[in-house]
């Protein structure tokens, strides 16, 4: 199956001018095996030759392959194996025998494998020819017979002929060989394994190298989803990335501001799987807008799945702007063509006294649509006692907004000239500020 599904998500579909809002990328991956069934026939020598720990450790790694199969097939380790694959097994020493049909039963498949015995010669040909009758020749499902022995050929037919009937009929053939007393014929494995010998053929002189063998066979029939993802992640400039959460899997780093990586060594190797990063994301701007959170995102895997991300759009609401006390009226300045000096007189600027400007904004919250607002801002100096004296006040009207909804609306620039009438420029001063705000009837007549 693949990567099955990659998606992103936003937690907010409108944010205000600097809220913060976070971005969830979403993967999920399953074995191949869910979606193409398969028929497997494990044949086991049991020959004189496996006689004590290497029979022991057989067992064990047949044993752990079974289990893999059973979670990849449906996702859990349920003693069932699951969407349409099956399991058989055939033993073999100077005969071959079919121990248990195709069967999707684990427990009986782990039971024939516990009571299996050592002894005899090594019949390959008759093993093959067992494998071969326990397929059903109607199934659709896909074939595979797994080959393990530790010896080569000591009774029997030529096995050539029998291996490549079952490879001619479709069946693939894997072969697992353990260095044993009689050594393996390496040539032979090759010979009877499907094509290439590379990722068909596994020879281990180690029994403790069984369990690995046998696990890295069954990931390999299951077809890993992904593996060694790499997602890299660009937001558009105005976005900024506040914090990552950890990833459900994987790994997951900034680059910069803008840019994130996350990796993940493998996913939906045995089972579908899911993983999720979520990161905190920043509006930089100051502009309302309808726009995409993300500059570009890419995503690479060793099985060349394609993920196709949702880049969804935000809006973005800053609100109207209402300045009360605009900035004075600028002069304009001109340097002519290969001028280096230039005088310019300003005018006539008048100071009263010593003083300091006391600039004030506020944003308004949910203004309605044509609804004029008074708003009253009274600024009281604090002496020494504590005691409130009164410094001025501003009463502003706020013209009404047209939007089709209720907005906030920032007021800016509102200055208070506070003069120093007792000079002291730098001493410390303290001030109470008090804001009131209503809406004017807007039937009201002068």
């Amino acid at each position: 199956m693949g990567l099955n599904l990659s998606n992103k998500l936003l937690n907010k579909s409108e944010i205000l001018c600097g809220e913060n809002f976070f971005v969830t990328l979403a993967l999920s991956a399953a074995p191949d095996i869910q979606e193409n069934p398969v028929d497997i026939v494990l044949v086991l020598d049991r020959s004189g030759s496996m006689t004590g720990l290497p029979l022991s450790e057989v067992k064990k790694a047949a044993k752990i392959f079974v289990d893999i199969i059973d979670t990849a097939t449906d996702g859990g380790a349920n003693g069932i194996i699951g969407n349409g694959s099956n399991i058989g097994m055939v033993s073999f020493a100077t005969e071959a025998t079919k121990n248990v049909p195709l069967t999707t039963n684990v427990a009986e498949l782990k039971t024939a494998i516990d009571i299996l015995v050592a002894g005899g010669n090594t019949n390959h040909s008759d093993a093959f020819k067992k494998a071969i009758e326990t397929f059903n020749p109607l199934s659709q499902n896909e074939k595979v017979i797994i080959m393990f022995t530790d010896g080569t050929t000591t009774i029997g037919p030529n096995p050539n002929i029998l291996a490549q009937q079952a490879k001619d009929a479709g069946i693939t053939i894997y072969c697992i060989g353990l260095t044993g007393a009689n050594g393996v014929d390496v040539n032979a494995l090759n010979q009877w394994a499907s094509d290439p010998d590379s990722t068909h053929v596994s020879i281990t002189p180690d029994l403790n190298d069984l369990e690995n063998v046998f696990e890295e066979l069954a990931n390999n029939i299951t077809k890993p989803g992904a593996t060694n993802i790499v997602v890299d992640e660009v937001l558009n400039d105005d976005f900024s990335i506040v914090e990552i959460m950890m990833p459900t899997k994987g790994n997951a780093s900034l680059v910069n501001n803008t840019t994130l990586k996350w990796t993940i060594n493998e996913l939906g190797k045995r089972a579908s799987e899911n993983a999720t990063l979520t990161f905190e994301v920043k509006y930089l701007g100051n502009s309302s807008k309808i726009t995409e959170v993300n500059k570009s995102i890419t995503y690479s895997d060793d099985e060349g799945n394609i993920a196709n991300f949702q880049n969804p759009k935000i809006t973005i609401n800053c609100g109207s702007i209402y300045s009360v006390d605009p900035c004075p009226d600028p002069q304009t300045v001109t340097f002519d063509v290969c001028q280096d000096y230039l005088e310019f007189d300003l005018g006539n600027y008048v100071l009263d006294n010593l003083g300091r400007i006391l600039e004030l904004s506020l944003t308004l919250k949910n203004i309605c649509p044509n609804k004029k607002v008074a708003l009253a801002i009274t600024l009281n100096e604090v002496d020494n006692l504590g005691k409130e004296n009164k410094k001025g006040m501003k009463i502003i009207s706020i013209p009404a907004h047209s939007g089709k909804s209720c907005e906030d609306i920032k007021v800016k620039n509102i200055k208070f000239i506070l003069p120093e009438e007792d000079g002291l420029l730098c001493a410390q001063k303290q001030y109470k500020v008090r804001v009131i705000a209503n809406y004017i009837n807007n039937n009201s007549i002068c």
